[in-house]
Formats: structure tokens, sequence, C-alpha cells
């Protein structure tokens, strides 16, 4: 309970701490601080070549994140944040910064940097205090930073491997977790250990005891640290001038010594003895008891409460198309949003609001108008809209959603209670059983190619292959894409009759387009076209392992030594519990599955596919590229391989 003296002054404040991490999560809530999570959407794009030394690029990062939390919450609740706390941690080894490893490969050229070097471990945390004048959020902001030096031993190719196929270096700085199997890597540690882990008390506990104990001058002592900036530390912990009590004076010196003042016996232990009196002699609150019966606010259990709310909201102003009516620089009063859906004045005012605070909408005294993410993505017509995959999620998801416990329990999907008949062909008896809808699965898929169509192109070089075939590629929009990145290739879209029919609806006219042709077919059933290059995109999860093997049979028997397969799908992560997308994916209960990349890697090797290779893109869907069996390794140095 190190933090037992400042919580009286944070009793009644709402602490917020800008961060999805477990770890630091885990290492506040041990030090007895109640706080809500509320994590940044910072995008960590900072040029680190603009900062002097790695410090300062953390301190910004962490600045920036608690700063964009503290002003969406002044922005979008009832109550701001009283403070904000911002950290981000990196790894920096011979003057360069280390963060996340973007994949394997990536994680493993990490590690090799760090193999056998002593290497610097840097949290820059922001304390961001909040006040609002005239409705106006004011912030006062409070950094520093804290280094922990740390050395790996030196360690095999097989060991680095070993640790890496565990999954534990996806999601951490520098590729490693010291708290876990990251922790056999390490020979020595100089500094915080928790400052590894992701989040340096210690030095936190002294800042937050300077901002809400001053000490006064002539008890400020100045105390060099080896890792961190000089620390002004003091004795008197009071919120009065007077004099204050011996025991509180040796409570708050241990604790500026870095010792728990509460603790007792084993200097270890966090074991709590009560505080009998506060420094003025008044009955002070048992602090570990207060704070241990106060539960943390679930702030995240009340977002996936109302998160089927907000989806909802989306999908209804999609559907009445409110976006299009507010498209560019429209500016509408609800009356008149009203008038042109033919809907309710007080209905659509709601909805204009809720979609305002999901920040969907701006609302000025003139009225409601787009905003830039609302202008790009949910404008039917816009470029890279996905109003379309929106309605299918409204009008299919949902349903199938709102059956759910059935599905759970019976472990299927429940279509029959969607459309009141037992579907034999997902496809044909499900979105192709019309016109209507089979067009309105068509323009689903559309809007999600094309918004990952420029990623899943680009994750490899492609420029070796001259003929590619997309197996089920649907409008042709990924198509469209390699022959514009890649001049050379010509590309075959091979799909059913059906959906080819009405390509038209969905085609631009682009350059490039005499390099696509469209050839209808049956995947499963005739003969695929040969190419050098084969792509399933949002294909293999769909279907059953009996399924799977005909189709991979088929292309692994087509291809030529050499040729290579590229599969498009929502990589599991290896404990199969993130991206939460393709977890809440599978919940659908389709024939198929999610995988993993070591899945997808065994999976595509059993049909003779070697050097598979996996490309995290941080789009929505993940890239792996495999070669069919050849003898001589050469025939892939056209591919970088």
């Amino acid at each position: 309970m190190v933090l037992c003296p400042v919580i009286r002054k944070l009793v009644g404040k709402r602490v917020v701490l800008a961060s999805a991490s477990p770890r630091r999560q885990e290492i506040l809530n041990s030090a007895g601080l109640r706080f809500e999570v509320v994590p940044s959407r910072f995008k960590e794009t900072l040029d680190k070549a603009a900062f002097s030394t790695p410090y300062e690029y953390a301190l910004e990062t962490a600045k920036q994140k608690a700063l964009e939390v503290a002003n969406r919450m002044n922005k979008k609740d009832f109550r701001s944040p009283d403070v904000v706390i911002g950290a981000d941690t990196i790894v920096s080894v011979d003057g360069q910064i280390l963060e996340k490893p973007a994949d394997k490969q990536h994680a493993y050229s990490m590690l090799s940097r760090l193999n056998g070097k002593e290497h610097s471990v840097f949290t820059g945390v922001a304390i961001v205090l909040c006040s609002t004048k005239d409705k106006q959020l004011e912030t006062e902001v409070f950094e520093f930073y804290e280094e922990t030096k740390v050395k790996f031993s030196d360690l095999s190719e097989e060991l680095l491997w070993e640790y890496i196929h565990s999954g534990e270096p996806m999601d951490k700085a520098g590729g490693y977790g010291i708290q876990s199997l990251g922790g056999m890597l390490v020979e020595y540690v100089h500094g915080d250990f928790l400052n590894v882990v992701g989040f340096p008390l210690n030095h936190f506990c002294k800042k937050l005891v300077e901002l809400y104990y001053p000490p006064s001058k002539d008890a400020i002592h100045h105390v060099k640290h080896d890792s961190v900036p000089s620390v002004e530390t003091f004795e008197v912990l009071s919120d009065e001038e007077s004099g204050s009590s011996n025991s509180t004076q040796q409570n708050v010196t241990s604790m500026l010594k870095g010792e728990s003042a509460f603790s007792c016996g084993d200097p270890g232990s966090l074991r709590k003895k009560e505080v009998a009196q506060h420094v003025s002699g008044e009955p002070m609150a048992n602090c570990s008891e207060n704070v241990e019966n106060q539960a943390p606010f679930p702030t995240i259990l009340i977002e996936l409460l109302d998160g089927f709310k907000a989806s909802k909201a989306m999908f209804v102003a999609c559907k009445l198309k409110v976006f299009d009516l507010l498209k560019g620089k429209d500016i509408l009063k609800a009356k008149d949003v009203a008038a042109h859906i033919n809907a309710s004045v007080c209905g659509i005012e709601r909805l204009l609001d809720a979609c305002t605070a999901l920040e969907l909408l701006n609302k000025t005294n003139e009225g409601y108008s787009n905003t830039e993410l609302a202008n790009k993505f949910l404008v039917s017509d816009s470029e890279y809209s996905l109003h379309g995959f929106i309605i299918h999620a409204n009008d299919y998801v949902w349903q199938f959603f709102t059956h759910l416990e059935s599905a759970v329990k019976e472990g299927t999907n429940q279509n029959h209670q969607i459309f009141e008949k037992k579907a034999q062909n997902l496809f044909q008896d499900t979105f192709y059983h019309s016109r209507e809808t089979k067009l309105r699965f068509m323009n689903a898929m559309h809007c999600i190619i094309k918004l990952t169509a420029r990623d899943v192109a680009t994750a490899f070089d492609l420029s070796g292959f001259r003929s590619a075939c997309d197996l089920g590629g649907c409008t042709g929009a990924l198509a469209h894409v390699l022959v514009q990145e890649y001049p050379d290739l010509h590309v075959t879209v091979f799909e059913l009759p059906d959906v080819i029919e009405n390509i038209s609806c969905f085609q631009p006219l682009g350059q490039g387009s005499s390099r696509i042709t469209f050839t209808p077919g049956d995947f499963f059933k005739d003969n695929i076209p040969k190419a050098d290059l084969y792509i399933l995109s949002r294909i293999l999860h769909d279907w059953s392992d009996d399924k799977i093997d005909i189709l991979l049979s088929k292309i692994s028997d087509t291809c030529k030594p050499g040729s290579a397969l590229l599969v498009a799908e929502i990589v599991l992560g290896e404990e199969k519990i993130s991206p939460p997308r393709a977890v809440l994916q599978s919940l659908s209960m389709t024939e198929g599955k999610q995988r993993s990349s070591s899945e997808y890697k065994q999976l595509l090797e059993k049909y003779g596919f070697t050097w598979v290779q996996t490309k995290m893109t941080g789009n929505f869907l993940d890239v792996l590229l495999g070669f069919k069996k050849t003898t001589h390794n050469s025939e892939l140095s056209n591919f970088g391989f």
C-alpha cells in the first residue's frame, strides 16, 4: 500500500489509466490505486528520428496517449477525468528504438539484436491533471521517465525460435516479457524490475507524493539516482504547514526510500498495517480496507454492455442513408433529415445525437454534418465505403447473433432459424437464392475487398509472377489492385456463374482492366485455370476440413514447382484469444474455423507448400504466402526468399 498517504487525496477523483496493458493495470492495482481503464486511440506514429534520445520519444508518446484520452472523455462523458495516466515502454539497443514486433520474423530480428547484449528499457510516464473552465478542458502535464539496464545471455537460434513460437513476444516492447517466459533470456537486470514489466511504480509513487504533498523549501533534499534524473525528496508529509507526528515522518521517509511504509516483517511483504492517526491528529480511515472494498469502476464491462446499442445505431443510420444525406459539407437540422427519409423528428433527432456521441457526426447550432470518418467510409458511394458490409451485418449477422445462445448450445449455425429452412449450401441457399440478396452479399464483399486489397496485394513482392488466379474473387476488386501494382501480371478471377453475370454492377473502368479475365466455375467441382500464383482471400475460414481438402488438393495438383499460394485471412494469435474480430467471427459456427499462423503453415505444408511466411498487415486481413516444393531454392530468388 505504498500509495496509501496519497489515496486520501484521490478519493472521489476520477483517475483514468490510458492503457489497455494488463501488466500496467496489475501493477497499479497492487499499489491500491482505484482507477478506470480507457485505452488511448493515439496512433504511435511519431518520427523517432526527431528525438535526440529514446526516452524523449517514450515521454512524448506517453503524453500524447494521456492527452488523447483526456480530450476524448471531456467531449463524450458527463464528467471529465481528474487524473489521466499515460505510459509508453520501449527498448533501446545501439541507439535504436524497438517497440512491439509486427510478426514472428520481426520478433526474431529484434531478439537477435538483443542476444548477448546489454540494452536499456525506458518507460515514459505522463500524469495529466484535468480541470474544466467554461466547459473547456484545461490540463497540466507532469512527466518523468525510468531507465533500466537489462542484459541477455548468449542464446541459441533454437531457443530464440522456441520462445518466438510461444507467441509471447508479439505484444511486448523489444519482443520479450521479462515477467513470463522471457525471463529465461535475461542474465541480469540493473534498476527497477517493474519498469521492464511496463510501469515504474516506485518512481510513480514519488511523483504523486510530490504533486499532492509539496514539501517546504527547507525540507527538500536532492537525491541522485543511477537511472533517473535527480528526484527531490522530503521528510514531512502534511496538508498543513504545522509539524507532523514522528510516525508519519518515518512512514513517509520509508516510502521515499522505495520501501513500503505499511509493510511489516519481511521487507518484500505486501501485508498492510493500519494508520491510526492523520498528521493533524484526526482519525484517518483504514486506507487498505477502504480501497480494497471499493471495486474499480468496470469501464470495459459498461462499454461491452452498450456496444450492441452503438452498433445498431450505426446500422440504422446507414440503412436510412443518413450519412448519404449529409455527405460532403451539407449541414441539416433534424427536421430536414426526418423529412427526407419520412421519419419522426423526435426519433431522428435522438439517432443523430447518438451518432454524434459515437463521433460519426458533428453537431452545431446550424445542424448536423458528417465527420471525415463518415464521409470516407459510411457514405454509400464513397470510394472506400463500408456501407454494403454494414447493411450485410445488420440484415444477416445481427440476426445470427440474436440466436447465439442456441448456436453455442448446439455447436451449429442457426441459418435455419434466420431463414426458416435448412441451408444445404451456405452461399447458394443463403446469399444467392435471389438476385437482390446476391447483389447485397456481393456488395458487402466488394466493400471489404476494396478496403483490404492494397495491403493484401503488397504484403509480399509478387512482381516475379506473370499469372495469378483469384479463386472466389467475387467482383474482381483485388484483381484490379494487383494489375495496378504489378504491370506484368495477368489475373484470372474464377467465380460462380451467378456472380460473374452481375460483375458489371461493380467493375470500375481502370488501368490494367485488359489484363483481368473472369472465368465461370465452381472451385470444388470444376478444373481450375492454370497460374503461377493462386489466391484464396477470405475463403478457407468458411469451409469444413473435407471441403478444404478438395480445394487445396486441386490447387496443389495444378501447381508447378516454384508456383505459390497466397492466403488472406484474419489470423489468430497462437493462444487463439486475439484479435477479437477473429475470435468473435468464429461464433458464427460455420463449417470452417479461424486458424493461427502456425496452423495455416501446417495446413499449407500438408499440401506441399513450403517457405510459408506470414505478414500481419495491421488491416482487416493478414496474408500468408507459400511455395510449391522445389528442389532448386534458386527458383524462389525472384521473390526475395
